[in-house]
């Protein structure tokens, strides 16, 4: 009852009175963005929502756009600038997938929306992470966020979707609080932030090349 009727109602209040209380803080962030990141200082992406139907996913911006010399993006660690490693180290990048969320692309609680090219990578229980809304925080957020495997993630997404409840969700969202103040798992042990996900080996549905 409450994942098919109040999960919806409860995640669209709770996500107009935050947009509300946080408004003076959006504005800061939007102005001192678009002067570190010298322009625009959101990033938005198209991301596979419930169903994996498309849709927009807007952040602020923690990576500039420096290529090197034949055109291509530099790597995410050396994209990365300060401003962005501490609005990822506080989730303060997160904030403005709050409109995500009022609008119904997103929910509060509920599996991290990824790349679209990610589908084709997907085994069928992966898939299943998109039977429903994904969420700002999730699961796999407050049981190691990138320090743990593409697979791992995948396994708490899925049981998640088996198991969405008020309870749950509260307590997941009171983790992802304590997870915030201490800056647990932003990082993979590997990476700046995450490595891409190629598949999970012997997946029927893994794409050869990126």
């Amino acid at each position: 009852m409450y994942a098919k009727c109040f999960k919806r109602i409860i995640d669209a209040f709770l996500s107009f009175c935050a947009i509300l209380v946080l408004s003076p803080l959006l504005i800061i962030l939007t102005v001192i963005g678009a002067v570190a990141m010298g322009g625009n200082p959101f990033f938005t992406q198209e991301r596979p929502g419930r169903g994996e139907k498309i849709f927009r996913l807007v952040k602020f911006r923690t990576m500039n756009n420096k290529k090197d010399k034949h055109g291509n993006l530099l790597p995410d660690e050396k994209r990365l600038t300060p401003y962005g490693k501490l609005l990822r180290s506080t989730s303060l990048d997160e904030l403005p997938e709050l409109i995500n969320i009022l609008k119904g692309d997103m929910a509060i609680v509920g599996p991290r929306p990824l790349l679209v090219r990610y589908l084709p990578r997907y085994n069928a229980e992966q898939h299943r992470r998109h039977e429903v809304r994904p969420g700002l925080t999730g699961l796999a957020q407050v049981n190691g966020r990138n320090a743990i495997s593409w697979e791992k993630k995948f396994e708490y997404d899925v049981k998640y979707v088996d198991n969405v409840t008020f309870r749950g969700d509260l307590e997941i969202i009171l983790e992802t609080v304590k997870k915030v103040l201490v800056r647990d798992g932003i990082s993979s042990e590997t990476s700046a932030t995450m490595e891409e996900f190629m598949g999970t080996p012997g997946n029927v549905h893994n794409e050869v090349t990126k």
